[in-house]
């Protein structure tokens, strides 16, 4: 196994249990401690493990959210998959909502050049990106800008999304769960995803299999809300069957 395969699955026991221990970890892996101890680095320093005694926490779990670049570090793969599968939901021309995250970010990159679309966002790396495509027109939802993740929120940006209302919506998540929904560390970020919800036909979730079971402090939707949710292969069927039951037609790209 890679390093990179066993920090992931390292990341997502942590998040599954609340806390993962190196002794129990290099048994589970047939490792030693100390390249356990040395996975546990490289995911602190990434953003989303903290190093606690014996073993490592998710940073959601203490109140912490991951810095943009840190999060836009891990799940590359699966990022890029979700986001190709999310061109399937653009109209043909018309108006879209992309949230602030780094899967729809991806979506961004992947842009396609000959549709007449209209981008509302609340993130300025994406209105970075997608201000110099041909047909694609450009509005920032303007507020207050967080630095942790580049996105505008607060009053300003709630102000504009009353009056919006677009085809679809490409929402980010941090945690995805049947029995609480959608959910984020930052209560004005999940007023902001809540308005974007209000302010759509179409509904669609993108998040990597990473962020399924993950409950966090804000709770923006529920699974009701969302037309489609596309994640990625590690999300396994009984999963994405308990998943679809709530609402949505899940897409594991």
């Amino acid at each position: 196994m890679y390093a990179e395969e066993r920090q992931q699955r390292v990341v997502e026991r942590a998040r599954a249990d609340g806390r993962v221990e190196v002794t129990e970890l290099a048994a589970e892996f047939g490792v030693t401690t100390e390249t356990i101890r040395r996975d546990l680095t490289v995911l602190e320093r990434h953003g989303v493990l903290r190093r606690v005694h014996g073993g490592a926490i998710p940073v959601e779990r203490l109140g912490f959210e991951p810095a943009l670049a840190a999060r836009d570090a891990v799940m590359t793969a699966e990022k890029e998959r979700i986001a190709k599968a999310a061109l399937a939901e653009l109209p043909v021309e018309g108006a879209v909502l992309i949230d602030a995250g780094t899967t729809t970010a991806r979506l961004a990159e992947v842009w396609p050049a000959d549709r007449e679309l209209t981008v509302v966002t609340n993130a300025l790396p994406i209105a970075s990106s997608l201000a110099t495509r041909p047909n694609t027109a450009v509005l920032m939802a303007g507020g207050k800008v967080r630095g942790r993740t580049m996105a505008a929120v607060d009053d300003w940006a709630l102000r504009s999304l009353a009056d919006t209302y677009v085809d679809v919506a490409f929402i980010a998540t941090n945690g995805v769960s049947a029995e609480r929904g959608l959910t984020t560390p930052d209560t004005g970020e999940a007023a902001v995803k809540r308005a974007m919800i209000a302010a759509a036909r179409r509904v669609v979730v993108l998040a990597d299999h990473t962020k399924f079971g993950n409950d966090c402090l804000a709770r923006f939707g529920s699974l009701s809300d969302v037309d489609v949710l596309i994640t990625d292969a590690g999300l396994d069927e009984d999963a994405a069957a308990e998943l679809s039951a709530a609402g949505p037609r899940v897409v594991r790209a």
